[in-house]
C-alpha cells in the first residue's frame, strides 16, 4: 500500500512537471518554471560569459590618449560584420546562452509574451552582438525588445543600446533624434539618464558640435554612479574644451579627474596632470614649482607605469628651458620606458630628429626620422611630410659621407712623411687604450661575478673546494694560461692554432675567408701596424684628382640641397664657396656662382655686388648673366627658356630623331647645369639612348640619372625602371613562332637603310593605299631602328599565314607590286629586336631553315 502512494505520488508530480515544461500553456506553475529556468540557469550563465568577454575588453583595450577618447571604451574595426567569426568567446558563449532562453523558454501565447525573462535574453542577445560589432543583427535584437515589449522594465535600457547601435553605423542625428524622446517621455533611472546623455555627447562629437557635447558629458559625470565614468567623462570634456582652446576650462575639468584620485583608473589622472602641465605656460616665476611638481610624478611610485608619459613631459619642460642635456636624457627615458606607444615613440623621435637637424648633424637625424616613420601610419599626412624629409636627409647625408672620406684621404695624402706616421702612432694608441679598457672591464665584471656568488649560499659551502671560487687561484690560472696558449678564441678544438686539422674543407675554407675579410686574428693585429695605414693611402695623383672632383660635385649638390630644400642659406654658401675655392670642374663654376649670389641677395650680402660683377664679367654671354640683366628671362613663355628648349627636344624625341635629341640634351645639360630642369634632360636623353642603341646602353644611362639625381622625380623613376622593368626587358631569347597562339599579332617588316628615307617613304605611302583598298584594319609605321637602318612596319595580323599572304598579295598583285624586300615577325620578338638590337641573330636563329 505504501508503495502504491509512492507511486501514485511520483506519477502526479512528474505530470506536473511534464506539463509545466510546456511553453504553450499560460498557467502559474508554467510561467513560474520557465521564468526561474531563464534567469537562474541559462541567462546566469550567459551574463557571466558576457561580464568575462567586457571585463577582457576593458583589460585589452588601449585608449588613444593623443585624440579625443571615445565616450565608450570599445575597440573598433572599420568593418561591419554580420557573422559570427573571429570575435570574442565569451561573447559567442553569452550569445547561445541567450539564444538558448528564447528558445526554450519563450512563452508567446497568443502574440503576448507570458515569460517575463524574455525580454532580459534579446538585451543580453543584442549586447553581446554589439560587442562582437555585429551591429545590423544587434540592432534587430534591440527593436525586437522595443515594439514586442511595452511594458517591459529593460525596455528604456534597450533603447538606449540601439542608439548605440545607430551611432556606430554612424547615424547620429537618428540616435539624437531618438534619444531626446527617450528622455522627454520616458521615466528613466538616474544611470539610464546619465548612458543617454553621455551617447547624446558621442553622437555630437561625432558631428563636430563640440560645445553641445561638452554640456551633455556635464550633465552624464553628474548623473552618473560609476566613478571610472566620472573620470572618463571629466577628461573627454578637458580634451573638447582644449579643442576649443578654452584653457582655463579645460583646467577645471581636468582638476575634477585629479580630484577623484584613486577612486577611477589611474591613467585618467595621471594624462590630467600632463594635459594641465601642458595647459600651463612655464614663467620664471613658476618654473622651480613646475619641475617640482614634474619630480614629484616621476617619484611616485603608484606613476610607474606612466613613466614614459612622464618622462617625455619632463623632456619637453628641459627642452623650453634650453637644458638640452637633460632634455634629451629624458626623451630617451621615455622611449625606453615605452610599451607599444607608437604615437609616442613617434613624437619623443621626432623630437630627437629635430634637435640634431637644428645643429646641421643630419646623419644622426636621418636615423631618428626612420624610427619616426616606423611609428606612423603609412596612410596619414604626417608620414607623408615626415618621409619627404628624410629623402632629403638621405641625400645628405650621402653627400657629407663623401666630402668627409675625400677630405680624410686627401689630407692624410698631403702630410709629409712624418706626420703620417705620428698621426697613425697616435691612432693605434687610442686603439690599444680602447682594447685595454674593455678587456679590464670584462675583468672586473667577470671578478664581480664570481665575488657575488662567493658570497652566496652555494658559493659559500663550496669554498676552497673548486677552482673557479677561489679568486687567487683564477687569477694565477688565468695568467698561466695566457703565456701558455696565448689568446684563444672559444671554439672547439681550441687548442689547434690550424682549425684545418680539425675542420672539414668547408669550413676551412670559411675561417680563410674570414682572414682574408679582415676577421681573423692577423687581420686584428695589422690594425696596430702603422705600415697597414701607409699602405692604403693613394699614391697615384690620378686617384686624388678623382677624390676632389667627387667631393667638389658633392659640395655643389649639398650646396643646392641646403639652398633649395632646407633653406639654410649660410650652409648652403660655405659649401658652394668651397667648391669655387677647390678649382672645381668647369661645368660646376657657373652654376655654383649664380646660386651664390641668389643666396647674397636674399641674405642681404655685401658680397652681392662683387659676384654679380664677376658674373658679368667672366660670363657675360651665359643664360645667367641674362638672368641677373634681365628677370624675365626666366619666365616660362620665353622661347629661349629651359622649358621650351626641353618641350622642343621632347618633340624631336616623337619624331625618331633621336640622334639629335641626344646631342640637343647634351648641349642643354651643359648649359643649363644647376637648374631642376637638368634631370629632365638626363631622362629625356637615356630614353633616346635606349631607342637608337639598345638595351645595355640604355641600362647604364638610367643608372647615371638615378645615382646622380636621386632626389628628383627623373631619379626616382629612373631608379624604379632599373629595378622593375628592366629585368623583363634583358631577355634576349626570342618565342618559338611555329604554333603559336594567344593574343601575340604578327608584323610585316620591311627594312631600309636610313640613307633611302625617300624610298621608304613612298613605300609606307604605297602600303597605306594598299591597306585602304583591301579595306584592312592594320596600322602602318616608321620605326628607326639603329643610327643606319630603319624599318617600315605594318602592324596588327592575327596569324603569320595573314601576314605572309599579305606579303605575297602587294608583291604579285599588278595594282601594287611592292616587292621590297621583307620577312614577319612576331610583336614579342620585334621587342626582342628593338630593345637589344639584335636583328642578324633573329635571322639566323629563327628566319633560316635549321638543316
Amino acid at each position: 500500500m505504501k508503495l502504491y502512494k509512492k507511486l501514485v505520488l511520483i506519477s502526479v508530480l512528474g505530470g506536473i512537471a511534464i506539463s509545466s515544461c510546456s511553453t504553450k500553456k499560460d498557467t502559474f506553475v508554467n510561467r513560474n518554471w520557465h521564468a526561474l529556468n531563464t534567469k537562474y540557469n541559462t541567462l546566469y550563465n550567459g551574463n557571466i560569459a558576457f561580464e568575462e568577454g567586457r571585463t577582457e575588453l576593458n583589460n585589452t583595450y588601449h585608449d588613444d590618449y593623443w585624440e579625443v577618447l571615445p565616450v565608450e571604451r570599445l575597440e573598433v574595426t572599420d568593418e561591419i560584420k554580420l557573422d559570427s567569426e573571429d570575435n570574442n568567446p565569451n561573447f559567442i558563449i553569452a550569445e547561445e546562452k541567450a539564444t538558448k532562453a528564447i528558445q526554450k523558454h519563450s512563452m508567446d501565447i497568443k502574440d503576448v509574451e507570458r515569460n517575463p525573462q524574455t525580454d532580459e535574453a534579446f538585451l543580453l542577445l543584442g549586447k553581446a552582438r554589439y560587442f562582437d560589432q555585429r551591429y545590423i543583427p544587434a540592432l534587430e535584437a534591440f527593436n525586437y525588445i522595443i515594439n514586442k515589449y511595452d511594458f517591459s522594465d529593460k525596455i528604456a535600457e534597450a533603447r538606449i543600446w540601439r542608439e548605440k547601435v545607430n551611432i556606430r553605423l554612424e547615424n547620429e542625428e537618428l540616435a539624437i533624434k531618438n534619444l531626446k524622446w527617450l528622455m522627454k517621455y520616458e521615466d528613466l533611472k538616474e544611470q539610464e539618464y546619465a548612458d543617454a546623455r553621455a551617447m547624446m555627447a558621442q553622437a555630437y562629437i561625432n558631428l563636430g558640435v563640440i560645445d553641445t557635447a561638452v554640456q551633455q558629458l556635464k550633465i552624464a559625470s553628474y548623473y552618473t554612479k560609476k566613478n571610472s565614468e566620472k573620470g572618463r567623462y571629466y577628461y573627454i570634456i578637458g580634451q573638447l574644451f582644449n579643442q576649443l582652446g578654452h584653457k582655463d576650462s579645460a583646467n577645471y575639468a581636468f582638476d575634477k579627474v585629479i580630484d577623484l584620485n584613486r577612486k577611477s583608473p589611474r591613467v585618467y589622472m595621471v594624462n590630467a596632470e600632463i594635459e594641465k602641465i601642458k595647459n600651463t605656460d612655464v614663467t620664471s616665476e613658476n618654473q622651480e614649482l613646475m619641475l617640482e611638481y614634474l619630480t614629484k610624478m616621476e617619484e611616485n611610485r603608484e606613476n610607474r607605469p606612466f613613466l614614459h608619459l612622464i618622462y617625455r613631459q619632463v623632456a619637453e619642460y628641459h627642452l623650453n628651458q634650453e637644458n638640452d642635456s637633460l632634455a634629451l636624457l629624458y626623451f630617451n627615458k621615455s622611449l625606453r620606458a615605452t610599451q607599444n606607444e607608437p604615437k609616442l615613440n613617434a613624437l619623443n623621435y621626432e623630437n630627437l630628429a629635430v634637435y640634431n637637424f637644428d645643429r646641421n648633424i643630419y646623419k644622426l637625424a636621418g636615423a631618428y626620422y626612420d624610427s619616426v616613420l616606423t611609428n606612423l601610419n603609412e596612410n596619414t599626412k604626417k608620414y607623408r611630410s615626415t618621409k619627404k624629409k628624410l629623402d632629403n636627409l638621405e641625400d645628405v647625408i650621402k653627400y657629407e659621407d663623401i666630402v668627409h672620406h675625400a677630405d680624410s684621404v686627401i689630407t692624410v695624402y698631403e702630410m709629409p712623411q712624418e706626420k703620417k706616421v705620428a698621426y697613425f702612432e697616435e691612432h693605434i694608441a687610442s686603439l690599444k687604450k680602447a682594447q685595454e679598457a674593455a678587456a679590464k672591464k670584462e675583468e672586473n665584471r667577470m671578478n664581480a661575478g664570481f665575488a657575488q656568488f662567493a658570497q652566496s649560499k652555494g658559493g659559500k659551502e663550496n669554498k676552497g673546494k673548486f677552482y673557479f671560487y677561489n679568486l687567487t687561484s683564477l687569477g694565477y690560472g688565468k695568467n698561466d694560461f695566457a703565456q701558455r696558449w696565448g689568446k684563444r678564441e672559444l671554439a672547439d678544438n681550441w687548442r689547434w692554432s690550424d682549425k684545418s686539422r680539425s675542420l672539414p674543407a668547408e669550413a676551412t675554407n670559411a675561417v680563410a675567408a674570414n682572414d682574408q675579410q679582415g676577421l681573423g686574428e692577423e687581420a686584428a693585429d695589422d690594425r696596430m701596424s702603422v705600415d697597414f695605414y701607409l699602405n692604403q693611402i693613394p699614391q697615384e695623383e690620378s686617384t686624388i684628382d678623382s677624390l676632389r672632383t667627387e667631393k667638389n660635385f658633392a659640395n655643389y649638390q649639398l650646396g643646392l640641397i641646403y639652398k633649395e630644400k632646407f633653406k639654410e642659406n649660410v650652409l648652403a654658401a660655405e659649401k658652394l664657396e668651397d667648391v669655387l675655392a677647390s678649382n672645381p670642374e668647369e661645368r660646376l663654376v657657373l652654376p655654383s656662382k649664380y646660386n651664390l649670389y641668389k643666396i647674397y641677395e636674399e641674405e642681404g650680402s655685401p658680397l652681392l655686388a662683387s659676384m654679380k660683377a664677376d658674373i658679368l664679367k667672366n660670363h657675360g654671354d651665359s643664360r645667367y648673366a641674362e638672368i641677373i640683366l634681365n628677370p624675365r628671362a626666366v619666365l616660362e613663355g620665353d622661347e629661349d627658356s629651359p622649358a621650351a628648349r626641353y618641350a622642343a627636344l621632347y618633340r624631336l624625341y616623337e619624331q625618331q630623331e633621336f640622334l639629335r635629341t641626344i646631342t640637343g640634351a647634351e648641349e642643354n645639360i651643359e648649359k643649363f647645369t644647376g637648374d631642376p630642369i637638368v634631370p629632365k634632360f638626363e631622362m629625356l636623353k637615356a630614353n633616346a639612348i635606349g631607342r637608337l642603341n639598345g638595351f645595355e646602353p640604355f641600362e647604364e644611362a638610367l643608372n647615371y640619372v638615378a645615382l646622380t639625381y636621386p632626389n628628383s622625380p627623373e631619379g626616382k623613376k629612373a631608379e624604379q625602371i632599373v629595378s622593375e622593368e628592366l629585368p623583363k626587358l634583358a631577355v634576349t631569347e626570342f618565342s618559338a613562332e611555329e604554333g603559336s597562339t594567344g593574343t601575340d599579332n604578327w608584323k610585316v617588316v620591311f627594312p631600309f637603310r636610313r640613307s633611302n628615307n625617300q624610298i621608304a617613304l613612298r613605300v609606307m605611302k604605297e602600303l597605306e593605299d594598299a591597306i585602304i583598298d583591301l579595306r584592312y584594319k592594320n596600322r602602318v609605321s616608321k620605326d628607326i631602328y639603329t643610327l643606319e637602318e630603319q624599318f617600315v612596319v605594318v602592324h596588327g595580323f592575327k596569324s603569320k599565314d595573314y601576314a605572309l599572304g599579305f606579303a605575297e598579295l602587294i608583291k604579285f598583285n599588278k595594282d601594287y607590286l611592292i616587292d621590297n624586300e621583307n620577312f614577319v615577325i612576331l610583336s614579342s620578338n620585334y621587342k626582342t629586336v628593338q630593345v637589344h638590337k639584335n636583328l642578324q641573330d633573329y635571322k639566323n636563329q629563327i628566319l633560316t631553315p635549321k638543316p
